[in-house]
This record gives C-alpha cells, sequence and structure tokens, in this order.
C-alpha cells in the first residue's frame, strides 16, 4: 500500500497548496480555535492551535488514517500481532506496563514476576538491605549501557530527582570512549559501588567494553573474583553470558525479543530509575504510561491524541514541505528529552523500504533535534526565527509555578513567547529585525512533573511514532541500518592496531595510517 495511492493524499496535496497562502497568525484569530485544537488527557493538555490545521485539513488528515486502517493496526500492536514482521516479533512494550489482568496471557506472568523482582532489588538497594562484598551499602551506582538501554534510564533518573528519597547516586556511560568511563568512576569506592550492565545480547560493542573495563577496575582494588556478584548486575536475554561475566542468578533480571531497546524503560531495564526515585515511583511511571495506552486504544481517532499528533506531524513532513522537528523542553529535568526522541522517532521511521520490501515513495521521519530552554534561546534560535530553513517544534511545559517563583514565570513566560514568536513573527522597517514566523508548532504542558505524567509523555511520542510508521507503510520496530557500520568498525578495529592488511577505500586507508602513526 503507497500512501500517495490514497484518495486522501491526495485530497491533502490539493488543501496544502491553499493552506499556506494565508499566514498562520491569521488562523489564530479565531478566539474558539484554542478550546477546538486543545485536548486534555490525563495530566497533559496537547495544544494543536498553532498548527496549520482547519476542520477541512483534519477530517482529511483522518480519512488517509482511515485508509491505511490505522485503527486495525492499533488493536494488533495491542493484541500482540505480528507488528514487526521483519523480524517476525510483536511489539508488546505496552504489556510491561498494564495490569496483570490486562496483558496478553503468554506474556503476563513472566513480566509481573521479573517486575516484582526488579523492583525488590532496587529497595533492597535503597534501603540498605543489599550490601556489597565486604558489607557496607551500596551509594553508588554506574550504569553502563547504550541506545535504548540507557537513553530512557537516563532520562527519567534526571526528570525525577525530586521524587526520590535517599537513594544512591546513579551515573551512566554510554560513549565507548574512555574518558566517559573514567569520568563516571571519578571518587567511587568500588566497596559501595554497584554495576548495572544492560545489553539485550551482551555482545553490544560500547557496552561489552565497557563492562569489561569498569570489571577489570572493580577487581584491581577488590582483588576478589566472587565479590562480583555482589556489585555487578546483569539486564539482558543472554543469560549464559552474564553468568560468565560473574553475575549469580539473583543479579541477572530478562529482556525479551519482543521489546524493542528504545521501548525498555518499562522493563527491568529500568531498574536504575526504581533505585533512584523508589519503586512506588516505578509503578507510577508505569502507571501513566498504561494510562495513555488506555487513551490510545480505546478513544476515537477524531479525538485521539497521539493519533492526532501523528497526522499533524504527517501535514507537515508530506504536505508542507518541513524536513526537521525540533524538540523544546522549558524544564531543565527534561533536558535529555532531545536525545531520547532522537532515537525514538529517528531510528523507529528512518526507513527508505516500505512494509513490502519495495522503495517508499514518500518522505519519512524528519531530523529530530532540539535543546532545553532558554538555553536554546541563546544558541540555536537565532536560526529558527530569521534562518531560511523550514521546521517544525515542540515545546514542552511544565504548570503551574507558585506565584512568588520568579524562575518559573519566567521559564513560561520564555517558553510561551518563543513559541508566540515563531508563529506570528514580526515586522519591523529595518529588514534586520524582521521575523517571517509562520512557522507551526505544538505545546504540551504538564500539570507537574512527576512520574505518572513522565510514563504519560513518553507513551504518548511512542504512540505518535507507531502511527506515522502505519501511515507510511514502514516498519518502526527495526533498525538495521544501525548494524551497517558496526560490521565496518571490526577490520577498522585491527587495522588501526597493525594486525590485518589494509583494504579499504583511499580515504578511509589514508585516515587508517594517519591515525595508526598519531596513535603508536
Amino acid at each position: 500500500m503507497r500512501p500517495d495511492d490514497l484518495a486522501p493524499w491526495k485530497s491533502l496535496t490539493r488543501l496544502s497548496a491553499d493552506s499556506i497562502k494565508q499566514p498562520l497568525s491569521d488562523w489564530l484569530r479565531s478566539p474558539e480555535r484554542f478550546a477546538r485544537l486543545s485536548f486534555e488527557v490525563g495530566e497533559l493538555l496537547v495544544d494543536l492551535s498553532k498548527q496549520r490545521l482547519n476542520e477541512e485539513i483534519v477530517d482529511a488528515l483522518l480519512a488517509l488514517a482511515g485508509a491505511a486502517r490505522l485503527d486495525r493496526r492499533i488493536d494488533d500492536l495491542f493484541e500482540g500481532a505480528q507488528v514487526n514482521p521483519t523480524e517476525q516479533r510483536p511489539a508488546l512494550h505496552t504489556a510491561l506496563r498494564a495490569p496483570l489482568a490486562s496483558r496478553p496471557a503468554a506474556y503476563g506472568e513472566a513480566v509481573e514476576t521479573t517486575l516484582t523482582r526488579m523492583l525488590d532489588f532496587a529497595e533492597r538497594v535503597r534501603s540498605g538491605v543489599w550490601r556489597g562484598a565486604t558489607g557496607k551499602a551500596i551509594k553508588s551506582v554506574v550504569h553502563i549501557g547504550i541506545g535504548g538501554s540507557h537513553l530512557g534510564p537516563e532520562l527519567a533518573v534526571r526528570a525525577l530527582e525530586g521524587a526520590k528519597g535517599a537513594g544512591p547516586s546513579v551515573r551512566f556511560v554510554a560513549n565507548i570512549d574512555r574518558s566517559a568511563l573514567d569520568t563516571a568512576l571519578t571518587g567511587l569506592d568500588p566497596e559501595t559501588t554497584l554495576f548495572i550492565v544492560a545489553s539485550k545480547s551482551f555482545t553490544t560493542l560500547e557496552t561489552r567494553v565497557n563492562a569489561d573495563s569498569a570489571r577489570a577496575w572493580f577487581l584491581e582494588r577488590m582483588a576478589d573474583l566472587d565479590a562480583l556478584k555482589h556489585h555487578f548486575v546483569a539486564i539482558t536475554e543472554n543469560v549464559e553470558a552474564a553468568r560468565a561475566f560473574g553475575m549469580g542468578p539473583e543479579q541477572i533480571f530478562p529482556m525479551w525479543d519482543w521489546v524493542g531497546g528504545r521501548y525498555s524503560l518499562w522493563s527491568a531495564v529500568g531498574l536504575p530509575v526504581a533505585i533512584s526515585a523508589g519503586a512506588d515511583a516505578f509503578r507510577e511511571l508505569l502507571a501513566g504510561a498504561h494510562a495513555m495506552d488506555e487513551h490510545f486504544r480505546s478513544s476515537p481517532l477524531s479525538g485521539n491524541v497521539p493519533v492526532l499528533m501523528a497526522l499533524a506531524g504527517v501535514w507537515n513532513y508530506n504536505f508542507l514541505g518541513v524536513s526537521n522537528h525540533a524538540i523544546l523542553p522549558y524544564s531543565a529535568r527534561l533536558g535529555l528529552l532531545p536525545s531520547y526522541l532522537q532515537q525514538l522517532e529517528m531510528e523507529s521511521n528512518g526507513k527508505s523500504v516500505d512494509l513490502e520490501g519495495e522503495a517508499v515513495t514518500v518522505h519519512t521521519a524528519p531530523i529530530i533535534w532540539g535543546g532545553e530552554g532558554t538555553n536554546g534561546q541563546h544558541a540555536f534560535h537565532q536560526l529558527l526565527h530569521q534562518g531560511t530553513r523550514s521546521f517544525t517544534a515542540d515545546f514542552i511545559m511544565v504548570g503551574q509555578p507558585d506565584p512568588d517563583d520568579v524562575h518559573g514565570r519566567w521559564l513560561l513566560a520564555n517558553g510561551l513567547a518563543q513559541s508566540q514568536a515563531m508563529m506570528a513573527g514580526q515586522d519591523a522597517d529595518d529588514a534586520h529585525r524582521r521575523v517571517a514566523g509562520d512557522h507551526a508548532t505544538t505545546t504540551i504542558v504538564m500539570r507537574q512533573l512527576n512520574p505518572f505524567s513522565l510514563g504519560s509523555l513518553l507513551a504518548l511520542y511512542e504512540h505518535k511514532v507507531f502511527c506515522q510508521g502505519v501511515i507510511w507503510n514502514i516498519n518502526s520496530f527495526d533498525q538495521f541500518g544501525v548494524e551497517l557500520g558496526k560490521t565496518l568498525s571490526v577490520p577498522i578495529f585491527q587495522q588501526l592496531g597493525g594486525n590485518s592488511a589494509m583494504t579499504q577505500d583511499a580515504s578511509t586507508r589514508g585516515l587508517v595510517e594517519l591515525l595508526r602513526g598519531t596513535t603508536g
């Protein structure tokens, strides 16, 4: 099914030509527009009123969703159908946060058992019941992972720092650069440090190299192989490799092939979140995501917030010529959200082949980037306001501030002002001071930043990405493009050590020779 062969696609193409003739600021003159195009779901409010949407366009987009059988595909997702056909798997991350009675029977007990074990372990670490090899309580946790095993947990730990009690501090290592690990280990006492190694295969290059180096650091100081089982925990599908590393059964938590890495925060991969914020906070995180799941699964498409966000994106990317999308959280605690969403969106929908194995005929995911406000206003916002590139943006804000909180009021005032400026711009006699405006944005308001609202926010984006993949007729759950660079790095690694014949292209060969000379 080519999306551009569907009748609604052709209707939307005609509508787009007319829509760009009217400045976006004119669309905002109707006093009822905010009420019509803003939607509350749980503790979130999603405002689409600054999008270039009207009733006719929304109806045509909903018709496109209907023609793509989006409602049926949503059911498939939750029912455990093979929505990842290239790897012949379901994608059941929603089962990880559903109550036991709501989970597919084939997965429910395994999920519940693992969740109970993981949260019990987290509380034992937090309370000091779990002790290191010398009997001392754990004071520091070093989480070693990369990609989906890293981005979600680090985002959530940072976002929920205000919710945690007296849990251990948590540090994260992802980059294979040795300096990243050295920085994480600086000042730590091996007797009071716990390492979490998160890797589905337990062979992911960056994670395994960092884990091996952390293990060597630990053993150099403790000189006791038996101590490893008190200080190293694995989250993996490869139990045998974790046992060989030195971990006992109690220190190994499972991952499953029906949960993709970028959707794994809700699994045992969330262990650092539970250690940092507590078991109750982690359950609230799951509850917030499940509440969004229920809204997504049961709401008609016309009032379904993830669906409407997805359709607004399709409208912008495929009909209005927008090629990049900025994520602008106006909360320092959500500063890692752009990086998290880069992986979620671009690894999921950065595809050029459709479900039938044919070349796609429409653009898929945009380039996702961004940064936290107000820092970005003094960096890249100049290009957003007066540059020549098209873009859309999501503003994520946390309200409501205490009237006496000057910081909170200024933070929200700046976020609202930026979205207004991107929409309306500014006319001026001096050409250097003109701001064109006419950029569509979405604003998401979290009533509070707590575990429940964070879970809802992340699930909202997960479902938005899935819907866009359905519209584009692509598989949002594989990521074969990630593998090529890993494969090519193996012979280069050998060549940099002088242990392999040079068989590269002229440029790569010259760079290898240069770097080998530099490092030798």
